[in-house]
């Protein structure tokens, strides 16, 4: 009985709390004004849904207009977005792409921020030949380009969070691609691509209409370009040794930020602004310089062996300046090989971003090297490592009488050494009178202790020059030539489980050969230049100096080149091989020592050769010094 009334007890709470309920939802039931506005917000959102599924990433022929009911939207967005609502509100406001390639390049630019989201160059592959993978210069948000817009209003917006409206058209073979961040049917920023067939370059307008009274014109808006550049090549570290920013200022003069961490440099007058990799370059041109800058550079490579991806992060900040109240830039954008030839063909100074060398080395390399190889392997289509032999034997021949005249000059002083270390041992406790002595045999044999020195310096350009050629030949890369599979990077034979300071973690077989030529040059030629020159009172054992460097230099050459590209080691074997030869076909077959001691001893029986300015300025200060001591003797 007791469980029974449990039980209708049980029924009847259920019943009173039900009733509860229903009591309290008829109470907050909503109004018919509160169903009206629902129901017209349903329907304006089922429009814009459907209005977006018409335009399906392309931009409209015309806005669309703000029905009854989009005035409550609008109000809203202003409340964020000020004048620019009115973009917020348009079909294209939407995470949407327009691409536009052509042969060489394919561009993919967001409606979000208006800018380029995706940069891939189809002709070349990343890391090796044959990987399948595109390079890809913008990917994955690595960079971004953003105007920061200051409103009448107070109020600052990022081009970067807002919806540009795309209209792409064609314009004869040209492609054009309007983005336009609207304020009102005809009030808007405007990016303008233009890209053409076969180019690299593409053109970039950037203009403002009728905006003069959204934006604040009393200052200049800032324009911000960031890119962290992506790994293309097979060693990251060589890479990243040759990625940096590069720029034009003050009409014509060209400089770089330069490497390591936070760098920054703040040009004036900018024309060009380079992101540029190894083998490959970003760069933005204005033809209406911007008037300041700030440019700068992170090292994102902290660890070889853990940060593999990104090599540089680089960052530039510059002011769009109003003219009657609107913007208006004539821009381009190059996204391309870092190829000489292919920059100067724009005629916008961009191949100054390769690094050349400053003075003599870059008019070497501009107008000897870079002209005679691309003979070889343009012209004359030969593979690049008998390139590379060719143009080696050739630049060594023409050097070759300078060699002639160095090796001459140290045969004439292996000749004269016994009578200079007879003058020696004469004059042993008077070092002043040993060296008049001593310049006087010169003289008076016809032989200038400098003339094996003058062939040497004016070698010394032409090796310099080939250490900035060779890294930054284009034409090299992914180019195989025996056993190297890229002579733009190192030609690794062997894969070590360990990683050695200075040398890497793998074995490259060019550097060995080049090390070992090296080694038989300076012992072949250290034993004349010892001989050849007395040691002099005072000054350090030149022979025990020249011993030393027999086994640096090749241990040098051996860490030095384990890391660079196969193409400067194969060039500096080959090198070190032709002098070789040359040096002994001088030394066996056409110097004869007899015949220079007759033509010596011949020479001292003539009247003197006049001296030259600088002998003539040694003797006198050294016949002032020898007055002087003498004086100071007999006080």
């Amino acid at each position: 009985m007791e469980e029974k009334k449990l039980d209708l007890n049980s029924i009847i709470g259920f019943v009173l709390i039900f009733g509860i309920l229903i009591w309290i939802m008829w109470q907050n039931q909503p109004s018919e004004a509160t169903i009206a506005a629902e129901k017209a917000k349903k329907e304006q959102l089922a429009k814009a849904e459907n209005a977006n599924k018409v335009v399906a990433n392309k931009a409209v022929a015309a806005p669309v207009a703000i029905v009854a009911g989009d005035s409550t939207q609008l109000v809203q967005l202003q409340k964020t977005l000020g004048g620019f609502a009115y973009s917020a509100t348009l079909p294209s406001a939407k995470n949407d792409f327009t691409t536009i390639e052509n042969e060489v390049v394919k561009l993919k630019i967001a409606n979000k921020g208006g800018y380029i989201v995706e940069a891939a160059l189809k002709n070349f592959e990343k890391f090796k030949k044959g990987s399948g993978e595109l390079v890809e210069l913008i990917k994955d948000n690595n960079a971004d380009l953003n105007i920061q817009l200051q409103t009448t209003d107070n109020r600052t917006l990022d081009t970067k969070n807002l919806y540009f409206e795309p209209t792409l058209t064609k314009v004869g073979a040209d492609q054009v691609l309007s983005m336009k961040l609207k304020a009102g049917a005809n009030e808007y920023l405007e990016y303008k691509y233009i890209l053409k067939p076969n180019e690299y370059m593409v053109g970039f307008d950037l203009r403002s209409q009728g905006l003069n009274k959204v934006l604040n014109t009393a200052k200049p808006l800032d324009l911000e370009w960031n890119l962290k550049s992506f790994r293309n090549e097979k060693s990251v570290s060589y890479e990243n040794r040759y990625a940096e920013v590069h720029f034009e200022y003050e009409e014509g003069k060209t400089d770089y930020v330069g490497q390591g961490q936070d760098k920054e440099e703040t040009p004036v007058k900018l024309s060009y602004i380079a992101f540029k990799q190894h083998f490959f370059t970003s760069v933005l041109l204005t033809d209406k310089p911007f008037e300041t800058s700030k440019l700068q550079s992170n090292n994102l490579v902290v660890d070889e062996t853990k940060d593999t991806i990104f090599t540089k992060q680089f960052k530039a900040t510059v002011p769009l300046a109003f003219n009657n109240g609107e913007i208006d830039y004539k821009m381009s954008w190059y996204f391309g090989p870092s190829d000489y030839k292919i920059l100067k063909s724009y005629d916008k100074n961009l191949e100054k971003v390769i690094p050349l060398g400053w003075g003599i080395f870059g008019w070497i390399n501009k107008f000897i090297f870079i002209p005679l190889f691309g003979f070889l392997s343009t012209t004359m289509g030969l593979t690049l490592g008998i390139a590379i032999i060719i143009f080696t034997i050739l630049i060594k021949i023409a050097m070759s009488p300078i060699t002639y005249k160095s090796f001459l000059s140290q045969a004439k002083m292996k000749v004269l050494r016994p009578e200079i270390t007879e003058l020696g041992e004469k004059f042993k406790k008077d070092p002043m009178k040993k060296q008049q002595e001593t310049m006087k045999l010169y003289n008076k044999a016809g032989v200038n202790p400098m003339a094996g020195c003058i062939p040497a310096l004016i070698q010394i350009p032409f090796m310099y020059a080939s250490f900035q050629f060779f890294p930054s030949a284009f034409e090299l890369r992914q180019k195989s030539f025996l056993w190297a599979d890229d002579l733009s990077s190192f030609d690794q034979v062997a894969k070590l489980p360990f990683h050695i300071p200075l040398y890497g973690s793998h074995v490259s077989l060019f550097p060995i050969l080049a090390a070992i030529a090296i080694f038989f040059y300076m012992k072949m030629t250290s034993g004349d230049q010892q001989m050849a020159a007395p040691q002099q009172e005072g000054m350090p054992d030149m022979a025990k100096m020249m011993k030393m460097m027999i086994y640096i230099s090749p241990v040098m050459m051996l860490i030095f080149f384990n890391s660079y590209g196969a193409g400067l080691s194969l060039y500096n074997l080959i090198s070190n091989v032709i002098t070789i030869g040359i040096m002994y076909v001088i030394k066996n077959y056409i110097v004869d020592p007899d015949k220079i001691h007759a033509q010596i001893q011949e020479n001292k029986l003539k009247e003197p050769k006049k001296q030259g300015k600088f002998q003539q300025k040694l003797q006198q200060v050294m016949e002032q010094a020898e007055a002087e001591k003498a004086k100071n003797k007999k006080k």
